[in-house]
């Protein structure tokens, strides 16, 4: 063929190809932008979800008016329903007015069964929930009273038929004996309990009395009887006069503040024989006194407000003698002036508080956050509330004037501290780090540090690569260097088949076979960690120093590893056979309960289950990169070794492993992320425990089996909706990290060793 023809021939397919390199580069840069696009719009759409968890509270004024049914008289109640259409007012004049809150239109107006002859002394509301109030007077007794609003649905809208009702009966018992025609009620305490109703109050004459209401429904005749209980309490100190009762939902608990600062538990679980457990200066200033004392939402917190415009929170804390004791947990920044009111939220920790000079404050105790301060007014408030759905607040000054708030406060238990410090919750000692996201009860406090999920994720992946990564880089290294050919071609592909086993399946034999079989031959695990590795030494020992050269000939180069099958059976049979053998002479008959002894908390779900369920489904990933590393390594840089006197495996460690080492570290690095983001394995085989530890007795949560398993429950734009957003964030975050440091530290072992 002459030049002229080839000539352009050789042209044509020179730019077919160039056109294809040109081609083939675009595509691969588009699809790499597309793939960085991709995780760039994954992280955008995780963080926009993540952010407005940290968005302060807002509130924007709606409206002010006079009190209605009359500014003359003073406000000692106030609530709203939860829709923010019906309201009801107590007064000081034996009054309940029903109004719209939105424009304080009175629906209805009721006077309460007070004697005309007969003054109110004191006041007092249980715990939000419950609508139950109580009114102190001065003829020793207490009237009881709750409030309904009957609401019904109507083809035009809600309709409202709001009265009072009285808890233990009729119009007739609701005046409550307390001292009988005794000194007057000074101060009052109710709450609704599991028993009934409990009554505490301080007559003028200074004694404290305790009357139990316990109500009995026949189950004959329907009928209901209400038995009443009077017990005396103990007295305060000397030269103390109570200020403010306190009464839990247990029944167990009566707190008593005084005009001395001072805060005073009593256990009452038996009231006959009751008794003054602490009492504690709740105020630091010598001159200060306590001016507003409240429950919390659950009645286990007490928020105290003083003379000085302090706000500190209390709890009751078990001390070593198993005594309750008064215990600081928070502060809050302080007030200009005097604290006037505190008003716990309906169905959060939260509350607010309000001063002398007309600010208010919205606290939220388990992220110590103050969430809004604002100057409502330039007079004093001495009352702030705010609506179940905390949408709607109210203030009302000395003058009684009404301001309406419109408030915005939708995450106020999310913070850094509560994510990623230690956080003091109710019923603990102390700080910990605890995720528990839902309960049975209504007052439950969330606890949402992501610090036991993210130990937990790092645990589980530490373990899995512990048993994965010697296993997958030592087998790659051997059949990819010193097995035969034909045994590789069985023995690779039939690993890397390991990978398409779906994973719920492991974590299904690892959660119903597996941790029960760990469990009852603990002994056989260590035995076989032990006896394993020294077999195998043994059995090379036996096969290069004490066979025979013609015994050896029988098993054609390559084919070694043949011969340690039967070894590892052998050995795993014996583990298992002398298992409890083991367990009685060296654990008293029973592993698991000499780990407890000894101080170690021994889960049937364990780190050391994960670790080898996981283990085996990481293995297929690391083994499969490595033995390609280890297999793609130059013939003529081996050669080149073994020709100049070096052995095989000063080869494999002097020029295999480091010219394949980018490729090995690199197969480490996805098998880690692979065990960093499974899920379904840890979900079934764990316990899912929370728990910040590395004892591989005991099990974890992870932060994908975490989203798996609470993802369904979470309210949609709710706070734990929201931080399981942030959780997956914060997996996303962790992958990105050591995949960018595992590629950094694999492209300089590749210019490193670039050159061999």
């Amino acid at each position: 063929m002459s030049t002229a023809t080839i000539a352009p021939r050789l042209a044509g397919f020179q730019r077919w190809r160039r056109t294809k390199d040109r081609s083939a580069r675009y595509m691969i840069g588009f699809f790499g932008i597309a793939v960085v696009g991709a995780l760039t719009l994954m992280f955008v759409y995780l963080l926009s979800e993540t952010l407005p968890m940290f968005q302060g509270a807002k509130l924007d004024p709606l409206t002010e008016y006079d009190a209605p049914g009359g500014a003359d008289t003073r406000t000692v109640h106030l609530a709203v329903n939860r829709h923010r259409e019906m309201a009801v007012r107590i007064t000081d004049d034996r009054r309940a007015v029903f109004f719209r809150p939105n424009t304080g239109e009175i629906v209805r107006e009721q006077t309460l069964p007070i004697p005309d002859d007969v003054r109110v002394t004191s006041f007092t509301a249980a715990e939000p929930r419950t609508r139950l109030v109580a009114l102190g007077l001065d003829n020793g007794q207490v009237l009881a009273i709750e409030y309904e609003y009957n609401e019904r649905f109507t083809p035009e809208g809600r309709e409202y038929d709001p009265h009072v009702i009285y808890p233990l009966g009729d119009e007739d018992s609701a005046l409550l004996d307390i001292d009988g025609d005794g000194p007057a009620i000074s101060v009052v305490g109710i709450q609704r309990g599991s028993s009934g109703i409990r009554v505490a109050a301080t007559t003028e004459d200074g004694r404290i009395r305790l009357v139990q209401f316990e109500e009995t429904t026949s189950m004959m005749t329907g009928e209901t009887q209400v038995r009443r209980s009077a017990y005396d309490m103990p007295a305060l100190p000397e030269g103390s006069t109570a200020t403010r009762i306190l009464l839990d939902i247990t029944g167990r608990i009566m707190l008593v503040g005084d005009d001395q600062g001072r805060l005073h538990s009593y256990d009452i679980r038996r009231p006959a024989s009751a008794t003054l457990e602490d009492s504690k200066r709740v105020i630091r200033g010598d001159e200060a006194e306590v001016t507003s004392l409240e429950y919390l939402l659950g009645t286990v917190s007490i928020v105290v407000g003083g003379s000085d415009g302090s706000v500190t929170q209390y709890m009751l804390v078990r001390d070593a003698d198993n005594v309750n004791r008064i215990t600081r947990v928070r502060e809050f920044p302080a007030h200009a002036g005097p604290v006037t009111n505190t008003q716990p939220e309906y169905i959060r920790k939260g509350f607010l508080t309000a001063d002398e000079t007309g600010q208010i404050k919205i606290h939220y105790p388990t992220s110590q956050r103050t969430l809004v301060e604002r100057q409502i007014t330039d007079q004093a408030l001495h009352r702030v509330y705010v609506d179940p759905r905390n949408r709607l607040l109210i203030a009302i000054d000395e003058a009684e004037n009404w301001h309406l708030q419109r408030l915005e406060n939708r995450h106020p238990e999310v913070s850094f501290h509560v994510l990623w410090q230690k956080v003091w919750y109710e019923g603990r000692s102390g700080g910990d780090y605890v995720w528990q996201s839902s309960s049975a009860t209504d007052e439950f406090e969330p606890k949402f540090s992501l610090i036991p999920l993210t130990i937990g994720t790092i645990k589980a992946a530490f373990y899995a690569m512990l048993f994965a990564t010697p296993l997958a880089i030592m087998g790659a290294i051997y059949s990819a260097y010193f097995m035969s050919a034909r045994m590789r071609t069985l023995t690779k592909p039939s690993i890397e088949l390991m990978e398409a086993l779906p994973t719920v399946i492991l974590g299904f034999l690892a959660g119903l076979w597996l941790a029960p079989f760990i469990e009852a031959n603990l002994p056989a695990v260590a035995s076989i960690l032990i006896l394993l590795p020294l077999s195998m030494l043994l059995m090379a020992f036996v096969w290069t120093r004490v066979l025979p050269e013609q015994v050896r000939a029988f098993i054609p180069a390559g084919w070694e590893a043949a011969i340690l099958i039967p070894v590892i059976l052998l050995v795993g049979w014996f583990a298992v056979t002398l298992s409890p053998l083991i367990e009685i002479w060296m654990f008293g008959g029973d592993a698991r309960q000499w780990l407890t002894d000894n101080g170690i908390t021994y889960d049937q779900r364990n780190a050391l289950v994960i670790g080898i369920a996981m283990g085996f489904a990481v293995i297929p990933t690391i083994y499969s990169i490595s033995e390609d590393a280890v297999f793609n390594v130059p013939k003529h840089l081996t050669q080149g070794s073994l020709a100049l006197g070096a052995t095989p495996w000063q080869t494999v460690v002097r020029v295999v492993l480091l010219t394949a080492s980018p490729g090995i570290f690199s197969a480490v690095m996805i098998g880690f992320g692979r065990a960093v983001g499974e899920t379904m394995i840890v979900l079934m085989a764990t316990g899912n425990s929370p728990v910040v530890n590395f004892n591989i007795f005991e099990g974890m949560r992870t932060l994908s089996a975490n989203i798996a398993v609470e993802m369904p429950e979470a309210a949609v734009g709710g706070s734990h909706f929201r931080i399981l957003f942030l959780a997956a964030l914060v997996l996303f975050a962790l992958t990105f990290f050591v995949n960018t440091v595992a590629e950094i530290v694999r492209q300089r072992l590749r210019n490193k060793y670039a050159s061999l």
